[in-house]
């Protein structure tokens, strides 16, 4: 798993296929829900929302044909706040550091937890359109 994140922010990365494959588990487990398996916005949750849930394969398109790396990274990390997710996300809260606080200490669970939002990202990168 990328565990560099901090050197991957803002350019996009160069994802190895097994990151690709970490970053799709934490894709099904954490937004398939809403946005579906497919990144269409169509998951199960859709019909018990008051908001309509976006697309995340057209995020490049909506951003003049690059895709916004860095804000999906903060968005996912908490850092920008995502109405329909009740402020920072994901609504699950600590989600993403679960468990490595108390194996890495709070400096390494915060590399790991950056490391996992990097492999996401990189995922949703990969599904664009």
């Amino acid at each position: 798993m990328a565990l560099c994140a901090a050197g991957l922010i803002g350019t996009g990365s160069t994802a190895s296929a097994q990151d690709m494959q970490a970053g799709k588990a934490e894709y099904m487990i954490a937004c398939a829900v809403c946005h579906g398996e497919s990144g269409k916005g169509a998951g199960p949750m859709t019909e018990y929302l008051s908001i309509e849930v976006p697309s995340l394969t057209t995020l490049a398109a909506e951003n003049d044909g690059t895709f916004p790396y860095l804000d999906v990274f903060q968005v996912i990390d908490g850092r920008t706040g995502v109405r329909g997710h009740g402020g920072a996300m994901p609504v699950w809260g600590d989600r993403f550091s679960a468990g490595a606080r108390g194996e890495y200490g709070s400096f390494g669970a915060e590399v790991v937890t950056r490391g996992r939002i990097a492999v996401l990202t990189d995922y949703l990168m990969s599904i664009q359109e």
